[in-house]
């Protein structure tokens, strides 16, 4: 009894320092009274409650354990992949900059909107998860896409040039593989708008995002009470936008009396303001300019390649400097008096490429589009004698200017190919360099191997059959 008495006056009396503790073991105790209870409550379960799984709250767990791959991969990209796979990748130019090419193995992810090319890698997509590696991307939007076999010395070789002015060769010595990423690349930039389409789209978003700032902060400004003075300024801008919508509409007007009246192409041309372009224009115009059935551009640059270049390694197939070989066009555009033995044109490569940019901007090419498919038809047929024969035939049927550009042409061309132990130039690999640039269809269509592949082949067969191909009238 005495020693209850003692406890009890001990709890109706505690010290300062202990009645906080005593607080805090009451409460926890009632905490884990509590807890038995559920605990006791928790042994028999009905059949609709479900055992709540432990939630797992460390930060390391959350991200590497609880998420699958698919998971990781599709936060980093929502957009479809469309095709996947191993090409050989080389950047041959940075925002409008030259770049040395130099080749490697990239693993490439199509999308509907863009490229990007990863490291090489066994397992590209868990390799690409590194912390802080970002893949090289490419915006398709605007983008061109072509052959270019002149690029390069490897075969099959495409070139991807964007808005920005980046280009990229790609490559691949299997044919399908290579000719099913150009279709599929090829097909993902027709999809997208055009150049001019994603630059406006990104300039209307500029404007409704600055709109919209703009609202929020008119918006902002209203819900306090403007003072006297910010309410002239308001008025004298509203009368200042007035007047400047009324100069808009007079600028307008004018521009359009302007446009009305200005003079026509013709009559532009008729007094010499406006000369004809050598490059970019129909063969049959540049030859009846020039009052001959053979481009005088043509015959100096055979000439200089003739002179110079016969013997050098590659002709035809090395590139040159593409901003000299502009400058030559510039030149020939302007109709300035032209000496392919200057200085400056000392590089024959530089001739050669600008011989190839204008077979290559004709608007239609030196073998029409109406007789592509003739020539392929002609190409197929087994027996050599027959098969000479009949584009012997279709070559006849051509117009002057489209006959004598091309026997003149090829007559160069094969003394190429004679030097071929020096320059290393081949029929083949002259078939390769023409073919797709002197012939191609009107419509690019499903059969593109199948196409490249004959163009090669009909520009070949009129090397090695020159002389039974474009025989005199006589004969």
């Amino acid at each position: 009894m005495e020693r209850s008495t003692t406890s009890d006056t001990a709890s109706e009396k505690p010290s300062p320092s202990h009645s906080t503790g005593a607080v805090q073991m009451r409460i926890k105790n009632a905490n884990s009274h509590h807890d038995r209870l559920s605990q006791s409550k928790s042994m028999i379960l009905s059949e609709n409650v479900k055992v709540a799984e432990p939630v797992n709250r460390h930060r390391r767990n959350h991200s590497q354990h609880n998420l699958t791959l698919a998971d990781i991969i599709s936060t980093q990209d929502h957009t479809v992949v469309e095709k996947e796979g191993y090409l050989l990748k080389a950047k041959i130019a940075d925002g409008g900059k030259k770049l040395r090419k130099n080749w490697s193995t990239s693993w490439i992810v199509l999308t509907a909107r863009k490229m990007e090319f990863y490291k090489e890698s066994k397992q590209p997509a868990l390799a690409n998860l590194k912390p802080g590696y970002k893949p090289e991307c490419v915006d398709l939007c605007g983008a061109q896409i072509e052959w270019t076999p002149e690029k390069s010395s490897r075969k099959n070789v495409f070139q991807i040039t964007t808005v920005s002015g980046n280009e990229f060769l790609l490559q691949s010595d299997i044919d399908f593989l290579i000719l099913d990423w150009f279709h599929a690349i090829k097909n993902a930039i027709d999809r997208l708008p055009k150049e001019r389409s994603c630059t406006s789209r990104n300039l209307e978003f500029k404007l409704k995002r600055s709109s919209s700032i703009e609202l929020l902060n008119s918006l902002d400004t209203e819900s306090k009470e403007p003072k006297p003075e910010h309410r002239k300024s308001l008025i004298f801008r509203l009368n200042y936008s007035a007047s400047d919508s009324n100069d808009r509409n007079r600028v307008k007007s004018r521009l359009k009396k302007f446009i009305s009246r200005r003079p026509s192409l013709k009559t532009l041309q008729e007094k010499g303001l406006i000369k004809d372009q050598i490059f970019g224009s129909h063969l049959h115009l540049v030859c009846e300019h020039e009052n001959s059935t053979v481009p005088q551009f043509v015959r100096l640059c055979i000439k200089a390649v003739e002179r110079r270049g016969l013997e050098v390694d590659g002709i035809y197939r090395v590139s040159g400097n593409l901003a000299t070989i502009q400058k030559l066009r510039f030149v020939v555009n302007q109709e300035e008096k032209l000496n392919l033995d200057d200085s400056q044109w000392e590089d024959i490569h530089v001739v050669t490429g600008a011989l190839k940019m204008f077979f290559r901007e004709l608007p239609e090419p030196l073998f029409p589009y109406c007789f592509f498919e003739q020539f392929v038809e002609a190409i197929k047929i087994p027996d050599n004698a027959t098969r000479i024969k009949a584009i012997r035939t279709l070559v006849k049927k051509l117009p002057r200017p489209n006959y004598d550009t091309m026997k003149i042409l090829f007559e160069h061309l094969k003394k190429i190919a004679a030097k071929e132990s020096v320059n290393l130039m081949s029929t083949q690999s002259l078939g390769i360099v023409f073919g797709p640039t002197l012939l191609r269809p009107e419509k690019e269509t499903g059969n593109m191997a199948v196409h490249m592949l004959y163009q090669n082949q009909i520009v070949e067969l009129m090397l090695s059959e020159y002389s039974k191909i474009f025989v005199s009238e006589e004969d």
